[in-house]
């Protein structure tokens, strides 16, 4: 075959890896059960409202998940309402939404156990318990002896099964108790099979395990139990294995895997389903998501990091805003000609998207490339103009990569453009100490006034403005404003949301370079714009007006 008639990288490791799945295991399809909104929630740092949980539910159902556990039931006043308003507000044809709880108690009766009977009276069709298959635990956390273990399992299950729910059992810490006494875990995995639980899910509960150690565990069970229930597997993250795990738990038989969005959950996380998801599928060949929902994972992954209020990896694999991100000039190079030269999917697949990030490694086809985006033409004075200048401005501490409104201004820039909807004439920022001493206490009020003046020129009209602010940042942005807004009323749609200053030659001290860089939005959209100086005031100011410039320029265009 010629050079172009020669199969892309994608189809190769496609068949490569549902060949390498069908020697692992039979398994063609699994179940993706999600414990986003319970086990996910307990990472530090997260506190789902109930309007979140149940928006997030929304967004799992979307993506075509086949289970959703949505809580404990009992445990807390937040999962009682969720279960009460689940029924009535949430539409969910694709996921069936999931009640969590434990065992019954230490020589409890299984009717007055109140754990069980929110289970049943929660309103969902299955449920899944938690038990434990480690005798350590059972001897020394319990504090009872190893037939009360199992029993608790059996009892638990049977009553929840004869009051005609689903039942899935959590075997907590089994592959560290089946290392150490494999009789033992294996009983109570009898005992809930036995009473009829459909699922048993295998859980690392402190994630340690190896991936060799998780497949040569499962295809145990799998093969103790010869098909007659279905095994899955509910790993965490602490030896940085989960996903790796996942696969392995699948290549032993697992025909379903519990697990999160973006990995969030106690600790360093469970394993992340946004990875697992795809490299099921994608690369071993095992389905995971109804038919064309795989591209909906970067949108869902995005969405409910927006929901948590945690920013999403950006070199999160797949999902990730750098996950398809090119840099170096030879690799763009490349990717001009074959696509998938340096990517080990297609982006689509999974809703994400190539991008070529402009930098002092970026060469003519990085930047050319980035011009047709935004429909720019750079001819070969231009196009070298903006490449020498992009490696200077990035040594003296630049760094477009990141700024990507101040790169879009800096290109139109080198065609010409210019920005022509005001004129700086010059700025001014004071700052007092208004500190004062209180005469009734006798102790010292700290207090800082910080005022900027702007003086600009729309058209042929002069204007000057004072307004004060909480810094120096803040106080210019007010007065650029109060100066401006008159005359261009689109400034009241323009917001910054973040501002980041990195000290770029420490060993200056106070005299060293900064660098800033502001986000900002319109409502709809956000961008970056950055600059960099001695002063931080010089330098808030420079990505300041690009951050204006740029709203500006989207709104007028």
């Amino acid at each position: 075959m010629s050079s172009q008639e020669q199969p892309g990288p994608h189809a190769e490791s496609g068949s490569i890896g549902a060949g390498s799945a069908g020697r692992g295991t039979s398994v063609t399809k699994i179940e993706v059960y999600d414990t986003t909104l319970r086990d996910g929630a307990q990472l530090e740092g997260i506190s789902l409202t109930v309007e979140d949980k149940l928006r997030i539910a929304e967004q799992l159902d979307w993506l075509g998940v086949h289970f959703i556990e949505a809580g404990w039931p009992g445990a807390n006043p937040k999962d009682d309402e969720f279960f009460r308003r689940a029924p009535a507000e949430l539409s969910l044809p694709t996921s069936t939404l999931v009640a969590f709880g434990s065992t019954r108690r230490v020589k409890g009766k299984v009717d007055s156990d109140d754990t069980l009977r929110h289970l049943v009276e929660s309103g969902a069709g299955t449920v899944c318990i938690v038990g434990k298959t480690w005798d350590y635990h059972v001897l020394e956390a319990l504090q009872t002896t190893l037939d009360e273990g199992v029993a608790m399992v059996r009892d638990s299950v049977e009553f929840l099964v004869n009051a005609g729910l689903g039942v899935f059992f959590d075997a907590e810490h089994f592959f560290d108790g089946y290392k150490r006494n494999p009789e033992f875990s294996l009983r109570v995995l009898e005992a809930a099979a036995t009473a009829g639980a459909t699922r048993l899910v295998l859980c690392d509960t402190n994630g340690g395990t190896l991936p060799f150690e998780v497949e040569e565990t499962v295809r145990a069970v799998v093969d103790y139990f010869g098909g007659d229930v279905g095994v899955g597997v509910h790993l965490h993250d602490d030896a940085g294995t989960g996903v790796a795990n996942a696969l392995a738990g699948v290549r032993g038989g697992a025909i379903q895997v519990q697990g999160t969005i973006n990995g969030y959950g106690e600790r360093t996380g469970n394993c992340n389903l946004t990875t697992i998801i795809p490299n099921l599928t994608l690369k071993m060949g095992v389905q995971t998501l109804p038919p064309d929902r795989m591209e909906r994972l970067t949108a869902v992954a995005h969405h409910v990091a927006e929901l948590v209020n945690m920013p999403l990896n950006p070199q999160a694999p797949y999902v990730g805003h750098s996950a398809f991100a090119h840099k170096a000039g030879l690799h763009v190079s490349a990717i001009v000609k074959r696509p998938d030269a340096y990517e080990h999917v297609e982006p689509d697949a999974v809703g994400n998207g190539t991008r070529f990030v402009v930098s002092e490694l970026a060469g003519r086809s990085t930047l050319v490339m980035k011009a047709k985006e935004l429909g720019l033409e750079l001819d070969g004075p231009q196009l070298t103009d903006v490449v020498e200048t992009l490696k200077r401005l990035e040594h003296e501490g630049y760094h477009f990569e990141v700024a990507d409104g101040s790169l879009e201004l800096l290109m139109r820039r080198a065609t010409g453009w210019q920005p022509d909807w005001f004129h700086v004439e010059s700025f001014r920022v004071i700052v007092d100490d208004t500190r004062r001493l209180d005469f009734l206490t006798g102790e010292e009020q700290p207090g800082v006034l910080t005022e900027a003046t702007v003086k600009v020129h729309v058209g042929d009209d002069r204007m000057i403005a004072t307004a004060e602010g909480n810094g120096p940042v803040n106080a210019l942005d007010n007065a650029l404003r109060r100066a401006l807004v008159h005359r261009l009323p689109d400034l009241a749609r323009l917001h910054l949301t973040d501002y980041k200053v990195r000290v770029l030659d420490t060993q200056h001290g106070t005299e060293a370079v900064t660098r800033v860089l502001i986000d900002s939005t319109d409502g709809s959209t956000t961008w970056t714009t950055i600059g960099v100086n001695e002063n931080i005031i010089e330098a808030s100011w420079q990505a300041l007006l690009d951050s204006i410039h740029f709203g500006l320029l989207r709104a007028h265009s």
